[in-house]
């Protein structure tokens, strides 16, 4: 095919969006500014970084985030099926080796004879059709550009992430193996049991511990999937107890009864030679990681192999200064990722996916993707496009913005979830028999 499709960032979206391109005959050259330019966030200049967790949520096709993994499969994926092939054990959820994720991803990309890799900084929006996948870390120069063209005034939240220990400085005396309701020396999580002793002690030298940046957040400034632990903390004495320190379902193997909370960790790798402190995303300086986190039981010792750190995200008012398909109106530019406000590791890839198949259709005369807003991609779409849309802030898929379903009688939670599912898959089956030349490889 004629033509060339510039794609800004090799991230999550870029990369996805790249290689779709790519595979139905579009030369595309990516731009990536790592590793001359380096981010306050990412530690390598491969591709398809994973910055914050490791976990890509959930499997189960009842919950939303598994109904978008099911779609994002149908629709043929690149990056979801080299996210099964590096992934390591998460109970019910799809967690991977996040070293070996992204070196199979650059090793794609760089391998495609149509993809140009250009390692620089894009400073404006370049000319001709493309996709500008810069991330919520874009650089300064570029969204502002951005901002400039879409007439809408820069918009941010804070995002954080969670350190990471090595496994050979655990205290397996006091940590044991469960995931939530299964057997004691099962599961794919380990377990920090606190007594009510304990959790006061660690509570209060998490609340009174000297952070990065020193002021009381704002609710807006945060994006609530990512609320550092100690804020999370300040909105009440239990408040960790029913979030990331839940001890429900667990059984502390010592006293044969449920503990007080309970911290998680998830494996980094399939070695399980490191682990991710789940739901610690945090702004405390590095010295007091170290004190505060050590105070958790088994954690006495701990090696960190990477504090936690957080870093400011930056993000367009989508609903409002986009098109339908993220494009910018008068332009042939269109966003995908999370400068869009679309939130989450796979929701990111699904926009890749989504704005190579609309750039396609741009190049080739065919109608845009309008995906039914009975699933788990369409109805983030249309959320996040949708003008009557208010107060603008990032959005992960949920079924919240999912169109509701009547069903006789009372029906539980689970029930109505399902029916949800089924209802989205039969109309996304639907949808993709009628567009083969997008979606027939």
């Amino acid at each position: 095919m004629e033509g060339l499709v510039t794609v800004v960032g090799a991230g999550l979206a870029g990369s996805e969006c790249a290689l779709q391109l790519a595979r139905r005959g579009v030369r595309v050259r990516l731009f990536e500014q790592r590793p001359a330019s380096a981010s306050p966030a990412h530690h390598t200049d491969r591709f398809a970084e994973l910055v914050c967790s490791n976990s890509l949520k959930s499997t189960k096709p009842e919950t939303a985030a598994g109904l978008l993994k099911t779609e994002l499969s149908k629709m043929g994926c690149v990056l979801l099926d080299v996210a099964r092939q590096t992934s390591v054990p998460a109970g019910g959820a799809l967690a991977v080796n996040r070293d070996e994720f992204s070196a199979e991803v650059t090793r794609l990309v760089e391998g495609e004879a149509l993809i140009e890799v250009v390692r620089e900084e894009v400073r404006q929006i370049p000319e001709g059709p493309c996709v500008i996948a810069a991330g919520p870390l874009c650089s300064d120069a570029l969204f502002q550009a951005v901002s400039a063209v879409v007439g809408t005034d820069s918009m941010s939240f804070f995002d954080a992430a969670a350190p990471i220990v090595d496994a050979d400085s655990l205290d397996r005396e006091v940590i044991f193996e469960q995931s939530r309701y299964e057997q004691t020396g099962s599961g794919d999580y380990l377990n920090c049991p606190m007594n009510k002793e304990e959790y006061d002690v660690f509570l209060e030298a998490l609340l009174s511990a000297e952070r990065v940046i020193a002021r009381e957040f704002e609710q807006s400034d945060l994006f609530c999937a990512c609320q550092p632990v100690e804020e999370v903390a300040r909105t009440g004495y239990k408040s960790l107890c029913f979030g990331a320190l839940k001890p429900v379902g667990l059984t502390d193997p010592r006293t044969g009864r449920r503990p007080w909370a309970a911290v998680q960790l998830r494996a980094e790798n399939a070695a399980h030679t490191a682990y991710n402190l789940v739901g610690f995303q945090t702004n405390l300086t590095w010295p007091e990681q170290r004190r505060v986190f050590r105070l958790i039981p088994g954690l006495g010792q701990a090696e960190f192999l990477r504090y936690g750190v957080m870093h400011r995200n930056s993000f367009v008012d989508a609903p409002h200064a986009l098109d339908a398909t993220f494009g910018i109106p008068g332009t042939r530019a269109r966003l995908a990722g999370q400068i869009t406000g679309t939130e989450g590791y796979v929701e990111a890839i699904a926009s890749g996916l989504l704005a190579a198949l609309n750039t396609y259709a741009d190049l080739t005369g065919l109608d845009h993707v309008t995906l039914p807003a009975t699933g788990a991609l369409g109805s983030l779409v249309a959320y996040a496009t949708d003008p009557a849309t208010k107060d603008y802030q990032p959005m992960h898929v949920n079924y919240g913005i999912v169109p509701p379903i009547e069903l006789p009688g009372r029906v539980s939670k689970t029930h109505k979830r399902e029916a949800l599912a089924a209802r989205a898959a039969t109309d996304l089956d639907a949808y993709l028999a009628t567009r083969p030349e997008l979606f027939s490889l």
